[in-house]
């Protein structure tokens, strides 16, 4: 079985498998108590699965999302305008402690990029232009949130909300992999070990983008 051949197959069949996935945590976690000395691989998998995400997105195809203003204008005002005026309006019923309120808020305010990706990929809509735009997205989600929760949390979020593990988030997250991605597609257009390379990560030459399940909500997995 190839590589595209694989990678379409689990593509298929991504919701057994992440069942399956959760089922094996659960267990494992069960029966093993040191699970928690595995929270050091959370970032360097975030991050590689970013830079593999990342790498399926041609600049070209970032920079035409970027130009296509009229999509980009419905993007960030769904996401960044419209959204937050919602979480307003649900907040007299959200519970009344910080850390409940907190939780619930990142949830609502960054909500998970890859799921939108991947239901506009099942439903034949425009994923190309939406992954295109994923580098901005989560780094307006990273730039805003804090913003966000000070004007929603007020003096709770003080204590609860540090801008450290947001510059970790963007620098190692997001800055780094979209760097990584960039100078592996500048290789593969000059060489042919560089194309074969891309190739093998993305699981097919013609660089159609796909969609991987990662968590936009990646400040809790440097936090």
């Amino acid at each position: 079985m190839s590589l595209a051949s694989l990678r379409d197959t689990l593509e298929m069949r991504q919701v057994p498998i992440y069942f399956v996935a959760m089922a094996a945590a659960g267990v494992l976690a069960w029966l093993w108590n040191g699970t928690t000395r595995l929270t050091v691989a959370i970032d360097p998998l975030l991050a590689f699965m970013l830079f593999v995400t990342f790498l399926q997105v041609p600049l070209t195809e970032l920079t035409r999302a970027l130009s296509n203003l009229r999509f980009l204008a419905a993007l960030l005002i769904a996401n960044f305008v419209a959204v937050p005026l919602l979480v307003a309006l649900l907040l007299p019923w959200l519970p009344n402690d910080p850390l409940l309120r907190i939780g619930m808020l990142l949830v609502l305010l960054t909500p998970c990029i890859d799921y939108v990706v991947t239901f506009a990929h099942l439903g034949k809509a425009n994923a190309k232009s939406l992954l295109a735009s994923t580098p901005l997205l989560l780094a307006l989600q990273m730039v805003l949130l804090p913003v966000y929760l000070g004007l929603f949390l007020g003096e709770a979020a003080d204590g609860l909300v540090q801008l450290g593990p947001f510059l970790h988030a963007f620098l190692w997250l997001i800055a780094l992999p979209l760097s990584l991605a960039a100078l592996c597609q500048a290789w593969a257009a000059r060489m042919r070990i560089g194309a074969r390379l891309v190739e093998r990560q993305t699981g097919h030459s013609d660089r159609t983008p796909y969609t991987f399940d990662v968590d936009s909500d990646i400040v809790l997995g440097s936090s």
